[in-house]
């Protein structure tokens, strides 16, 4: 009899690449996937360490799976609680030590661990693995199963080798790693084989990949641009994607990669945390707002269409009036599709948590609706020039209506369409008939036959 396996994500799209791995290693264990907890045999929380109060979060809903796990009914079996990610990594003694009812703890490099693990936490045993292996965690993965969505992440570098003051990744993901090429290249034709269209690659600073070659041959590395090259061969990719990248490692090689190959989307997420020198600097950031402004223009020079998201960080420690002004004129200058704005919170064990010039929580929440402002406006007026336009949109998932589908323009915006066939999995022009604040309507071209690939020029073949 199969076992219930329940999975909770937070944060970033790798944990949720991560949880997908997590139920793969498991499957063989008898474990499939359930949507709730209540029932479940074994229950993960997968967890984000950079939001604030992330480990309050995390141990309220332990106090709810214990809840859950007191009211199983007799004969049902024990439910394995299991805490991963980055709070694991960074507080897995504490875990057990405030948390009786958690059974395994395990960091993000190890959860190619997890059946072992599993068979520890059913001997009685209260399992923590907290280490950074040797082993490379992709190699000893299962298979990717035959079937994926027509969207499907792909984590193709690791780890943080910059130290921004204000982030913990470096402490709980560990100094940076690529996977190989080859390694890379068999997922994605795993992924496109078993219906994945569209392949986001992943990294914490993924335009950072040197991945090896053929054999590990370190004279034959790759870097992110020449890696999309190769995966835009790959039969059954259509779309590119990759997230997260970092000012200082956009190199001409990738530049020139968004200008030659056409299944790379005209959309790129650049953060650039504030437009303040002084700030930046103190941030660790490596770069200046110049240095932003000039990449930014450099990459409009190669792909003229392309639309720009970014992170941005108000109320960082000793921020003024002026420079959060700085940050105002340069998000308005540069213009973005959309954007994810914080306010700056202190992270336990990085140096920017320590600084005594700590901003006020009101003026941090006053500058921080301003700039929201400032970016939903941008947004809005990003999608409204979408109206009467056609693009090429990739369907994902089913509406909440009967008959509504929802896909991602070439520009990452939601569109939904109506009363229009099963659109899952096929890539369809679409004309926009209406904007909202964050998402589009749309209404079929031609005939649901007439599929197309994506936007702009012919892919290139390297």
């Amino acid at each position: 009899m199969a076992k219930k396996l329940f999975i909770k994500t937070y944060g970033c799209q790798m944990n949720v690449y991560d949880s997908a791995r997590m139920a793969e290693a498991l499957a063989p264990l008898g474990y499939d996937m359930v949507d709730e907890p209540a029932g479940a045999d074994m229950v993960i929380l997968n967890t984000c360490h950079i939001r604030e109060k992330a480990s309050e979060k995390v141990f309220s809903e332990l106090g709810r799976l214990r809840d859950l796990r007191d009211e199983r009914a007799p004969g049902a079996g024990p439910m394995l609680i299991g805490v991963a990610g980055c709070v694991a990594q960074a507080e897995g003694e504490e875990i057990l030590r405030r948390a009786p009812q958690v059974d395994l703890v395990f960091g993000p490099q190890t959860y190619h661990r997890l059946p072992e693990l599993v068979a520890r936490a059913a001997r009685g045993e209260r399992a923590l693995d907290t280490d950074f292996p040797a082993e490379d965690k992709f190699d000893a993965l299962p298979a990717r199963p035959r079937k994926s969505p027509a969207t499907a992440f792909l984590t193709i570098q690791e780890g943080c080798d910059k130290f921004c003051t204000f982030c913990v990744v470096p402490y709980t993901r560990g100094a940076e790693f690529s996977r190989p090429v080859e390694n890379v290249l068999d997922e994605a034709r795993a992924l496109a084989g078993g219906g994945a269209r569209e392949i986001t690659l992943l990294g914490q600073n993924v335009n950072a990949y040197h991945g090896r070659g053929a054999g590990g041959d370190a004279a034959a590395e790759e870097g992110l641009g020449g890696l999309i090259r190769r995966l835009a061969c790959v039969e059954g990719v259509e779309r590119i994607r990759y997230t997260t990248s970092h000012p200082r490692d956009v190199d001409e090689a990738l530049i020139a990669t968004h200008r030659d190959v056409a299944e790379l989307m005209p959309f790129l997420h650049l953060p650039v945390q504030s437009g303040a020198d002084r700030i930046l600097a103190a941030m660790n950031r490596r770069h200046t707002a110049d240095d932003y402004r000039r990449v930014v223009d450099r990459l409009r020079a190669a792909r003229p269409d392309l639309a720009l998201s970014s992170d941005f960080i108000v109320g960082y420690p000793g921020e003024t009036e002026a420079e959060f002004e700085a940050t105002l004129r340069l998000a308005e200058e540069i213009g973005y599709a959309q954007a994810y704005s914080f306010k700056y919170s202190p992270r336990p064990g990085t140096p920017a948590a320590n600084s005594s010039e700590q901003v006020a929580e009101p003026v941090k929440a006053e500058r921080l609706a301003r700039l929201q402002d400032s970016l939903n406006r941008m947004q809005s007026a990003f999608n409204e020039a979408s109206i009467g336009q056609e693009m090429p949109v990739l369907f994902e998932r089913r509406g909440r209506r009967p008959g509504q589908f929802i896909g991602r323009s070439p520009f990452m915006q939601s569109v939904h369409v109506e009363g229009a066939g099963d659109l899952l999995g096929q890539t369809l022009p679409i004309r926009i008939a209406a904007s909202h604040p964050n998402s589009l309507t749309g209404e079929p071209v031609a005939a649901l036959a007439a599929t197309v690939r994506s936007p702009g020029r012919a892919g290139l073949q390297a």
